[in-house]
């Protein structure tokens, strides 16, 4: 976790704050932050104040940034920012990230009933019932279905955590080291093709920057180990689906679970859609739950008003 005391927030965030939100419960976020942030002067996009050093965003448009060039401050409402970095921003300006907004728990309980739904077999057993047919399956072992996290942050901690306790053997795989209870951790590239090889079940949890685009593809998937099944609650452009698709043509990986796709909503065409071995949802494996949102980015700006640390800064070189 990046942590920093940026200068001034005290007045920075006792002067105007720029509110840009496009979410569909726009009006739901701004009376929040308003409610939660009595003290503060927001005007919200496209009105918002062109002096304003501090803003709350969410998917923000370049001509938001440009029309805002003193920004020092940018709080996204959401975890995932590799949208709002991918945007020419102030060169002052750094961006603060929501840790969690109550999407842990969701993110493991998603992952959780995916891994499950596989190790069970219970898309198996759907198909017998709908043929009317009474027909057991063998037990697997959990031993022969270790589990890869990929991505180790607030969330990816939570969901092998969450692994950990169901019994699978839970591998965990991040940049800088980690600790957690009952996941044997690695980190860094040399540890990667053997984190790969040793998992049968593998959760892409990692943020979306420059290095990690298309990192599912087919060399890094094949080294999984035979009938792997991908669940990816990440995104989209994590995975080559041509790769994907072809891996689960020779039969070396089983299915997948997608929550996240290249291109969002899916198109009606895509191969995805008529391949039984996929299993896909909409993008709601995490979604931010608004008042906690709004009561950790409260919290922040008030804690920086009171001189403490600001943590969830956004670290341009990593992208995250």
């Amino acid at each position: 976790m990046t942590v920093a005391t940026p200068d001034n927030l005290s007045a920075l965030a006792q002067g105007p704050i720029a509110l840009c939100c496009s979410h569909v419960e726009g009006a739901t976020w701004e009376a929040g932050l308003r409610a939660a942030l009595p003290q503060a002067r927001l005007s919200a996009w496209p009105a918002a104040a062109p002096e304003a050093q501090c803003a709350i965003v969410w998917s923000p448009t370049q001509e938001f940034m440009d029309a805002h060039p003193k920004l020092r401050l940018i709080f996204n409402m959401g975890a995932g920012v590799d949208a709002l970095v991918r945007l020419k921003l102030p060169p002052q300006a750094r961006v603060v990230r929501i840790e969690d907004g109550g999407m842990a728990v969701q993110m493991a309980d998603y992952v959780t009933h995916a891994v499950l739904r596989h190790f069970r077999e219970f898309d198996v057993y759907a198909d017998s019932a709908a043929a009317r047919t009474w027909a057991p399956r063998k037990p697997r072992e959990r031993a022969d279905f270790p589990i890869g996290v990929m991505g180790l942050g607030a969330l990816g901690q939570r969901v092998a955590a969450t692994l950990a306790a169901f019994d699978f053997p839970v591998l965990g795989w991040s940049q800088s080291p980690k600790q957690i209870v009952g996941v044997q951790c690695l980190a860094g590239a040399a540890s990667f093709h053997d984190f790969l090889a040793r998992s049968r079940i593998l959760v892409c949890m990692l943020p979306l920057t420059p290095d990690t685009r298309d990192i599912l593809n087919r060399d890094t998937l094949s080294r999984l180990r035979p009938g792997a099944y991908l669940i990816n609650v990440a995104r989209g452009a994590h995975v080559v689906e041509e790769d994907l698709l072809a891996l689960i043509d020779s039969g070396h990986i089983a299915g997948a679970t997608l929550d996240v796709t290249r291109e969002e909503p899916l198109p009606a065409g895509h191969p995805f859609w008529q391949r039984r071995e996929i299993v896909l949802t909409p993008h709601i494996s995490a979604q931010t739950v608004v008042h906690e949102a709004i009561r950790q980015i409260a919290a922040k700006i008030n804690a920086g008003l009171e001189g403490a640390a600001l943590s969830g800064v956004v670290d341009p070189a990593r992208g995250y």
